[in-house]
């Protein structure tokens, strides 16, 4: 018994020190040979090979076979980390109420700091979409534009858990729970008065007015779920 904890403790060991070598180096990097890995690290190849498929699984390093073959530094897909903790709140009885009591406070500060960005390919990505709002009428041109919109604010914020929440947000409600928003043309024409109105205080570095909107569009949101659930999200 005491021989098996401590083989999948080198084992978890192996792995973490696999996943530092990555991380210490770029994308793509050259992490080392098997053979050399194996003198690198101390570890028997089967321990080596148990922990570099656990680090692979991570997304953290990637193992190629033949000419040129060893480990190479990788990284996980950030879509692929949103749909799996996504799917986790689903499981474990999430609900979009759940999402929307803290998705609604994390979108008020992303806005409120998105305002601060100094950042002027960012300012300027978020004017240049300013000038797309209009053209969207559907519900799927909606949906697409709320996404857009959310990674911009989130990215200009500055604050990666932000940037994450919001995602996580946007994918369980709308991948997840199949959320029908923007059925109705007064909803998609509030959505992009809500939206242009946002992004010109933010671009204007209007914090207070920012915080504002973003409330307004939380609750705007929130009732439309209502109305769609029933009142059961």
């Amino acid at each position: 018994m005491y021989q098996t904890i401590n083989s999948e403790s080198l084992v978890a060991r192996t792995a973490r020190e696999l996943a530092e070598l990555s991380l210490s180096l770029c994308e793509g990097d050259f992490i080392g040979a098997e053979d050399d890995l194996l003198s690198r690290l101390g570890v028997s190849r089967p321990t080596l090979r148990q922990a570099a498929k656990i680090a692979e699984n991570d997304r953290l390093i990637s193992v190629r076979r033949g000419i040129k073959g060893g480990f190479y530094a990788s990284r996980p897909d950030a879509q692929d980390a949103i749909r799996t903790l996504a799917r986790f709140l689903r499981l474990k009885g999430g609900t979009l109420g759940d999402i929307m009591a803290v998705s609604r406070l994390v979108a008020e500060e992303a806005g409120g700091l998105a305002c601060g960005c100094t950042d002027e390919d960012m300012r300027a990505e978020l004017a240049k979409f300013v000038e797309r709002i209009g053209a969207a009428d559907s519900p799927s041109e909606l949906i697409s534009l709320e996404a857009e919109f959310s990674r911009i604010v989130s990215e200009m914020s500055g604050n990666p858990v932000i940037e994450l929440v919001m995602a996580i947000g946007f994918s369980f409600g709308m991948s997840e729970q199949r959320v029908g928003l923007y059925q109705s043309a007064e909803q998609r024409s509030v959505a992009r008065d809500l939206q242009n109105r946002i992004c010109r205080a933010i671009l204007d570095r209007d914090v207070e007015i920012t915080r504002v909107l973003m409330r307004r569009r939380s609750a705007a949101i929130q009732q439309w779920i209502d109305d769609t659930s029933g009142g059961t999200s």
